[in-house]
């Protein structure tokens, strides 16, 4: 408990030490191609200024708290691309460090937009305010909308069926589905792989509540030691090379699969490497 007492510590008393000179000038050279009504909203709702009020927050949680050490950045292409990743840790903060790690540290930095579930707008407060940072319905129509328009966007292939995974399935990618594939074709939008080590550990799931989920329209409720309070475990973000398919989007599922697989592999794969590699599930 001495490394974790000392992370948090560390942490609370770090605020101030962010620099506000260094995230305005991030700010300032903000590759935003988004279109913006004279509201200041984009068609899907969302605005950069709202996210410019939480970028404090946001690098503090990047940089303080889950202490991201990301590799790879370099293999973000220009223009438009889909970041599929592993999905866990019962709530999304490993996709908002996905993302902030493209706004924090990627050359230049960039605003990537992310698919959520499609329950997530019928959340009171929850979806207003996820709009407005740039989150959008996981619907095919909205991602090749933002892909035609030179946009990064981040896809969880796994669902609800990731980011809730119990304690004995951590980093065991669960079934993915065909949709971003079949969008990366149609769109011509190479893949950039992302693994992410560190938030399976976060908020261990030792229960499912399924009765509860059900009645609460929720497609899961799980059971953690710490509640919704994630531990400070360090985050490994892992950014692959592009990887570019060419194809009729609207093959068979076989060959969809076929493709599909690929991608997955690939983050397992990468998965596994980064577990050898770290020592510390806080270091």
């Amino acid at each position: 408990m001495t490394i974790l007492g000392d992370i948090l510590n560390s942490a609370i008393h770090s605020w101030d030490d962010l620099g506000e000179g260094v995230l305005g000038d991030r700010w300032e050279r903000l590759n935003d191609q988004t279109d913006l009504n004279e509201f200041g909203y984009d068609a899907f709702g969302y605005s950069p200024e709202a996210v410019k009020r939480i970028l404090p927050l946001v690098a503090f949680l990047y940089h303080r708290y889950f202490r991201v050490v990301t590799k790879g950045l370099e293999n973000l292409p220009e223009g438009r691309v889909l970041l599929v990743g592993n999905h866990s840790g019962q709530l999304p903060f490993d996709a908002l460090m996905m993302v902030s790690a493209v706004l924090l540290e990627g050359e230049p930095p960039r605003m990537i937009r992310s698919m959520v579930e499609k329950w997530i707008p019928a959340l009171p407060f929850a979806s207003t305010f996820f709009t407005r940072l740039g989150q959008v319905p996981g619907i095919p129509a909205n991602c090749i909308r933002l892909l035609n328009a030179e946009q990064g966007i981040l896809v969880f292939p796994e669902g609800a069926r990731g980011i809730s995974k119990s304690w004995e399935k951590r980093y065991q990618l669960q079934a993915f589905g065909q949709g971003f594939m079949r969008i990366a074709l149609e769109t011509q939008t190479p893949i950039v792989p992302l693994a992410l080590i560190g938030a399976e550990e976060q908020a261990p799931s030792i229960a499912n509540l399924e009765p509860l989920a059900r009645r609460l329209g929720l497609p899961s409720f799980p059971i953690t030691p710490f509640g919704l309070i994630p531990l400070p475990t360090r985050y490994h973000l892992h950014f692959g090379e592009p990887i570019r398919f060419r194809g009729d989007p609207n093959a068979e599922d076989a060959l969809i699969l076929r493709r599909v697989n690929k991608v997955k592999d690939t983050i397992q794969q990468m998965l596994e490497e980064g577990l050898r590699e770290r020592t510390h599930i806080f270091r």
